[in-house]
């Protein structure tokens, strides 16, 4: 009887508890090298490829593309090759799985939740992950950054974060020319394809694959959907009934970083104590055109400075807190995964010019989902900047160990009374939410305060 070996879904790195399945690079029956592709996977922060644990043949998959696979929960069985060379981690006592969800035992839970929009990391005071063996790959775990290797998958070498964008394009890869060394598909390579439709997929026939090199990126045109109308060809209403969950579309599981996002803000919905302060900035003694970015990244500094109880971290847990003396900021950034918050490190050090080349590089490495993790936990304060959008006043969330974060809104022309009379001022919403344990109202309002007057100065 075949020696059948069970892989089971490690920590990618991150602590979380489940990943996607993106693409397989196999199908079952194929064999497999040792290290080769098996398949793509996306966590809260990245697409990663995961390895193969063994030289052999694969006998069953796990899961399809897009379901979610708990972390230690069976990914794919294998039939070890007896005459080739195994390495010692693979076998079965040799991997070290994260726990798998609900096992019952305290080290179950996951040591650290990671925000994926507008918070920061929240930390159960270890520091090290005891699951540290569990890094398969060129992964590391911990705060380390995630170096991804290009593989090769159907004849196309590419690292995970590009074969996700490409297929976040609607481009195929077998028919995007290479620019990167040794034959490499690169960013700008899909990105430049998408832009001049050269590889659009399923416009034309893709070269052929080698059967063993599995399955790639198939084409997934949508189906067209019926049209709806209020009433059937009787002249009666089609539906008198709510929505169900049988509805076309719906419910839709959440994945990746919107998974992440919804698990965060549970937990800083439970842990925290917000209060929200509000007023507006008058930005009538303006002079010229600014960077209004720059100004509330600022601003924000010198408030933090004014005021170091909002530039903080809080453990409620043991009621302590943190003052910090550098300032880092977390942006968020909107998506359509979800909300990322990259950290603007050094915020009190940067002038304008650095701010707005730090945003830019940010904001790029969160679109190209290249941004390490490290860039993603440790700010000491946040800013949501939603008035580009729309809106006025908001109260953001808190996420721990952050204190607070700084909600803008749009950008207005008021009238303002003045001495003598009333005046059309331009005007910028501002709201402060903290966490009310660690802070008191009135250093929040002090700190309100200090960033609306430098808000206010000319330049």
């Amino acid at each position: 009887m075949a020696d059948i070996k069970t892989f089971y879904l490690p920590d990618l790195g991150e602590g979380l508890p489940d990943a996607t399945i993106v693409e397989w690079h196999v199908k079952e029956g194929d064999t497999i090298k040792l290290d080769a592709p098996l398949c793509s996977m996306e966590t809260a922060k990245a697409v990663v490829d995961v390895p193969s644990p063994y030289t052999g043949k694969v006998t069953k998959l796990h899961g399809a593309a897009g379901d979610i696979i708990e972390t230690g929960a069976a990914l794919a069985e294998f039939e070890p090759d007896p005459n080739a060379k195994q390495r010692a981690e693979a076998e079965s006592t040799g991997h070290h799985h994260g726990p798998k969800k609900g096992a019952g035992s305290a080290a179950a839970e996951p040591k650290k939740v990671v925000a994926s929009d507008e918070g920061g990391e929240i930390d159960n005071g270890t520091s090290d992950r005891e699951d540290e063996g569990t890094v398969v790959g060129a992964m590391v775990s911990g705060s380390h950054v995630h170096v991804e290797q290009a593989s090769s998958v159907g004849g196309v070498k590419a690292v995970p974060a590009v074969r996700a964008l490409a297929k976040k394009l609607k481009v195929d890869l077998t028919r995007v020319k290479p620019t990167g060394a040794d034959g490499v598909v690169t960013m700008a390579d899909v990105k430049n394809a998408a832009a001049n439709g050269s590889a659009a997929l399923g416009a034309a026939p893709a070269r052929s694959v080698p059967a063993s090199a599995g399955r790639h990126l198939a084409p997934q045109l949508p189906e067209p959907e019926p049209s709806r109308t209020a009433t059937s060809l009787a002249g009666k209403p089609v539906r008198t009934a709510p929505p169900s969950v049988q509805a076309s579309g719906q419910p839709e599981q959440l994945k990746g970083v919107r998974r992440n996002m919804a698990r965060v803000m549970a937990d800083a919905h439970a842990q925290v104590v917000p209060t929200t302060l509000v007023d507006d900035a008058d930005l009538h003694a303006w002079i010229g055109k600014q960077d209004i970015t720059a100004r509330l990244i600022r601003s924000i500094v010198v408030a933090c400075k004014t005021v170091p109880a909002l530039n903080a971290w809080f453990d409620g847990k043991n009621l302590t807190r943190t003052l910090h003396p550098h300032v880092d900021i977390g942006i968020a950034v909107d998506t359509e995964e979800g909300l990322f918050v990259p950290a603007l490190r050094n915020a009190d050090v940067l002038d304008g010019a650095g701010i707005r080349a730090a945003i830019k590089r940010l904001r790029t490495s969160v679109e190209d989902r290249t941004i390490p993790a490290s860039e993603l936990s440790g700010y000491t304060i946040s800013l949501s900047n939603f008035g580009m959008f729309a809106g006025r006043y908001a109260t953001p969330v808190v996420v721990p160990p952050c204190v607070a974060i700084i909600g803008a809104g749009k950008l207005s022309h008021d009238v303002v009374a003045v001495m003598g009379g009333i005046e059309v001022h331009r005007r910028m919403p501002i709201s402060i939410t903290f966490d009310h344990r660690a802070a008191t109202g009135g250093e929040a309002a002090r700190f309100l305060k200090a960033l609306l007057d430098d808000l206010s100065a000319p330049n």
